[in-house]
């Protein structure tokens, strides 16, 4: 088939195939494989049936470009924080700070969540930070479901804060215009009360949960290991009891002086995934000298594949929203920053994210919004496709992850449980999060 083929609606129909071939592959991968197996293919074909232009397509790659390489940054400083101790070391606070007090270990981990979130991004909470919590709430004795409910959670709901905390979060930033610290001061209140939203529902929904004495047998501490990102081995194949962890001040002190670096590097004119990249090599130096990973582990890693998945999807999105899509979406955005357009384009954003994924649904409302939006307007769709995911399974890929990391454990979600919970959190979340938005905007 010959490019220009394709007349009247069938455009919009080949362009909707191939993203729905593409997000069903993503949600239920066949044998574990990669994304980009069949996001790549689709973007070819994309290419091929003229349903997006070369030109347009290789503006939205260079588009992508920064905020991917940052991606990868982020993901193998995540991964090296974990093989340096860092999360033995959380798990190790939990237990003793929690005191076997299941409502003090839910606070707890909401606490670690949140900064884990912020700083690590999502994928840090959901694969590397459930596995220590489960195991912690296993230790405790105590049931293990109200505080897995909160990393899956606040990994959505809480990669708010910072542009580094979500890849929907670095492509909002590139569009937004906002400085690494600008974009945080109004996004900080938003953060706090989610949170605290996130906090009432679970505290009430699994009240009896948090009872003291309704927990499972204890296991010993030995039975608690460190966990890392799928496809990436362990890089200790025994690593110490979590009680016994000692404070990986290295680790911790390179971390503070990269979240610092974010926060001075827009001031100085340097791009943030140059100051993730140099985090990234000082503690894979490290790693490397103490033979506790292997250069192969580094590069699986940074997830190249799962890169080149989101190269791929951001051709075929183009492809979806210059046939139709855009065009619908375009009389449903609000001009101007108002309470009521932003809580609109956030319910909007949330209902796109459950739809499509948020990933796909950031990249095209970040196009109907056009070149120069208002930063009210992309940091309100951003609530909603950080937050939004909280309501069903496939609104979050990191949902999916976290999903598969407690399959066949006793703390393994019933979907009628998940979404429940996210009717609770979701709406009341949004609104919240939407009217400090607005309210920071009128004084920013």
């Amino acid at each position: 088939m010959t490019v220009g083929v394709l007349d009247g609606a069938g455009p919009a129909v080949a362009a909707s195939l191939l993203l729905a071939v593409v997000l069903v592959f993503a949600l239920a991968p066949p044998r574990g494989l990669p994304e980009a197996v069949a996001a790549v293919p689709a973007a070819g074909i994309a290419l091929l049936l003229g349903l997006t232009a070369p030109g347009a397509a290789v503006d939205r790659l260079v588009e992508l470009g920064p905020t991917i390489a940052f991606l990868a940054a982020i993901l193998l400083l995540g991964y090296l924080a974990e093989v340096d101790g860092v999360f033995s070391w959380l798990g190790a606070r939990l237990a003793t700070g929690s005191h076997g007090r299941p409502h003090r270990l839910l606070g707890l981990t909401f606490v670690a969540a949140s900064v884990t979130t912020a700083v690590l991004s999502l994928d840090a909470t959901v694969v590397l930070l459930t596995p220590v919590v489960l195991a912690t709430a296993r230790l405790l004795a105590v049931r293990a479901r109200p505080h897995v409910y909160a990393c899956t959670h606040l990994a959505n709901s809480a990669s708010l804060l910072l542009p580094v905390s979500n890849l929907t979060n670095l492509l909002a930033f590139a569009a937004s215009g906002l400085t690494f610290l600008g974009f945080a001061a109004l996004m900080a209140l938003p953060w706090m009360i989610v949170i605290v939203v996130e906090y009432a529902v679970l505290r009430w929904w699994f009240r009896s949960d948090l009872r003291p004495g309704r927990g499972p047998v204890a296991l010993p501490a030995a039975d608690l290991h460190g966990v890392a990102r799928p496809g990436v081995p362990p890089p200790v194949p025994d690593p110490p009891p979590i009680l016994d962890a000692r404070p990986p001040r290295a680790a911790l002190a390179v971390l503070a002086a990269t979240l610092a670096g974010f926060a001075v590097s827009s001031f100085l004119g340097v791009e943030p995934v140059w100051v993730a990249l140099a985090g990234a090599l000082v503690l894979g130096g490290r790693a490397l000298v103490a033979r506790r990973v292997r250069p192969v582990a580094l590069v699986r890693a940074a997830d190249p594949l799962f890169c080149l998945f989101v190269l791929a999807l951001g051709v075929v999105v183009e492809a979806v929203t210059a046939h139709g899509l855009g065009a619908a979406l375009a009389t449903l955005v609000p001009a101007a920053p108002t309470l009521a357009g932003l809580l609109g384009l956030a319910a909007l954003a949330a209902l796109l994210a459950n739809l499509l994924n948020n990933i796909p649904a950031t990249l095209v409302l970040l196009t109907v919004l056009g070149d120069t939006p208002h930063p009210g307007l992309v940091l309100a769709a951003l609530i909603g496709v950080n937050v939004g995911p909280n309501l069903t399974y496939v609104g979050s890929l990191a949902t999916l992850l976290w999903r598969r990391v407690l399959a066949g454990t006793d703390a393994a979600p019933a979907a009628r449980e998940f979404v429940a919970l996210g009717l609770l959190t979701v709406p009341a979340g949004l609104v919240a999060a939407v009217v400090a938005l607005w309210a920071g905007l009128q004084i920013s």
